[in-house]
């Protein structure tokens, strides 16, 4: 099976763990320790929140403030708009800030939410049928 770990340097570890559950990411604890929290979205999904000082070990590059700075954007589909509106409603009582207005194409809605340290998450919802209507496949 292919997996992915995206590791987020943050400042604060236990407030963005509580950030990522209140997303409904799931702790791991086969992968969590001191300074670093293993989140689980899914079996291919995981995000790895490490304490800044871990994340600068052994790396020669800066690394910046993703507040202040565009870095990497991710995206967590969801099964309804129920469950993305609830989602991004529980991050921003978590702490997390929403970053655009909600989009409607019609047939894929997206809102997205930033963490407590900036980093971007689209939450999206497609409807497959109403895709394939619009593009015909």
């Amino acid at each position: 099976m292919k997996q992915i770990f995206i590791n987020l340097p943050v400042k604060d570890i236990e407030a963005s763990m509580h950030f990522y559950t209140q997303l409904g990411f799931e702790v791991n604890p086969l992968f969590t320790f001191e300074n670093q929290k293993c989140m689980v979205w899914s079996e291919q999904i995981y995000v790895m929140l490490q304490t800044i000082e871990m994340s600068k070990s052994g790396e020669k590059k800066n690394i910046v403030d993703p507040k202040q700075n565009r870095i990497a954007t991710f995206t967590l589909p969801v099964e309804s708009l129920e469950s993305m509106n609830e989602i991004v409603h529980k991050g921003i009582k978590a702490g997390g800030r929403e970053t655009t207005e909600p989009i409607d194409e019609g047939f894929m809605q997206i809102r997205n939410i930033e963490d407590l340290d900036g980093h971007n998450w689209g939450i999206i919802y497609l409807d497959m049928n109403k895709f394939k209507e619009k593009t015909g496949r």
